[in-house]
């Protein structure tokens, strides 16, 4: 009911924003609750809200208010400016494609958003690429794929928070298992970046760079890496941004404080859509729907492989139909843990194929917010950029390679 009257109203209007995602999974819901028979009304709608409030679901909510203030009171600060300023100075000289390829990489890890990095680094690029005579859509492309290397790999990323929520694994764990297979990918794009960087010019000038203020960024991905705790890395982050923020006279309590509140009321359509997405499948799962899914999805399969293949090729059908790489994974995740189970797929790679085969799908789509954000930005066709989006394609090819090679082995 969700994808037919999202998608089909979508296609209607011709614009697959038209249609507010909320309103689609408020019908579905309505939906679900009318169609649960045998069971008086106020018992279903008991039933929704465990659904929707599990300690899961929960946990995922507590971290999206505490990423939505990091991340909005840390761009408010200047971090965002500062690190795009960080990372271009570094560029060497006739390494501009990649460099900003790698700068990409480097904030969109940092941030955990595509669209934040698109945001921060596409006016960036098209100047450049006015300046140096690069192809525009090339330069939007760079970026649009580096952007979702964080959004792939970073502890904050909605993306990641969720994929190891729904399948029950630590960030750290997951963090090791994607890199496996989408590292070498990035190692590869970045050596065909160099190579048709030659031609190209480097930036003249770059503006100064406010060393402090990257430091929230640096703190948040080590103390991640080491594995400490998401929701303790993001309340770090958010102590040291508005220290930093303070002390520099960016910005005042008052003026902390609201950037941190308009940061979390920023985070309530994904909140909204991750508890009617929780209620919605709960009652799936009591009317037995669960297991007709994963009876049709299993029909097939005889192993590991088969279950991979089958987790990512679902993951990829919703988010075709939602435009919405999160959405796509709160969506399948219960039914890829499940599918995962039964056929003893490791819940790590099984997170990191829910993951990446998103990502894959969300990068190409042109109409996506990412290349619809990257496509204004640089005054383009998001078609235009298509044809230049290596990294997405790299890191499907990677998650397909993953399944059928069987690697990382450890995890296979």
């Amino acid at each position: 009911m969700f994808i037919v009257l999202y998608l089909v109203t979508s296609i209607i209007a011709g614009d697959f924003y038209k249609m507010p995602i909320t309103v689609a999974f408020m019908v579905s819901s309505i939906y679900a609750v009318i169609i649960h028979g045998g069971r008086p009304l106020r018992e279903r709608i008991d039933i929704y809200s465990r659904g929707a409030a599990t300690g899961q679901m929960m946990l995922m909510i507590w971290i999206f208010v505490l990423a939505g203030a990091f991340a909005n009171s840390a761009k408010v600060m200047g971090s965002i400016d500062a690190t795009v300023n960080l990372t271009l100075s570094l560029l060497p000289p006739q390494m501009l494609l990649a460099g900003l390829f790698v700068a990409a990489c480097f904030i969109s890890l940092s941030i955990g958003t595509s669209v934040g990095t698109i945001v921060a680094l596409t006016p960036i690029a098209a100047g450049v690429a006015h300046q140096t005579g690069t192809d525009i859509a090339l330069m939007t492309a760079v970026v649009v794929g580096g952007s979702f290397f964080g959004d792939n790999l970073s502890f904050i990323s909605d993306t990641t928070i969720v994929a190891t929520s729904t399948q029950g694994c630590k960030l750290s764990d997951k963090f090791r298992v994607n890199s496996f297979i989408v590292l070498p990918a990035a190692i590869i794009i970045f050596a065909i970046y160099v190579f048709m960087g030659f031609s190209t010019q480097a930036p003249q000038e770059v503006e100064h760079v406010e060393w402090v203020k990257v430091i929230p960024y640096l703190v948040v991905l080590v103390t991640a890496i080491f594995g400490m705790n998401v929701m303790a890395v993001l309340t770090i982050g958010i102590i040291l941004t508005g220290l930093i923020g303070l002390l520099t006279g960016t910005f005042d309590v008052f003026g902390w404080m609201k950037a941190m509140g308009d940061g979390i009321i920023g985070m309530g359509e994904l909140i909204i859509i991750t508890m009617m997405a929780g209620g919605m499948l709960e009652l799936i799962k009591q009317q037995g729907g669960i297991d007709f899914i994963i009876e049709r999805m299993t029909r097939r399969i005889h192993g590991k492989r088969g279950a991979e293949l089958s987790i990512g090729t679902l993951v990829a059908l919703v988010d075709i139909c939602t435009a919405n790489n999160t959405v796509a994974i709160i969506t399948v995740g219960g039914i890829a843990k499940q599918i995962g189970d039964r056929y003893g797929v490791d819940n790590k790679k099984a997170a990191s194929i829910l993951d990446t085969f998103s990502c894959f799908i969300q990068g190409l789509i042109p109409y996506g917010a990412q290349l619809l954000m990257a496509a204004g930005l640089a005054t383009l066709n998001p078609v235009k950029i298509i044809p230049y989006l290596y990294y997405p394609f790299a890191i499907g090819i990677a998650a397909l390679l993953s399944i059928l090679l069987r690697y990382p082995k450890r995890y296979s």
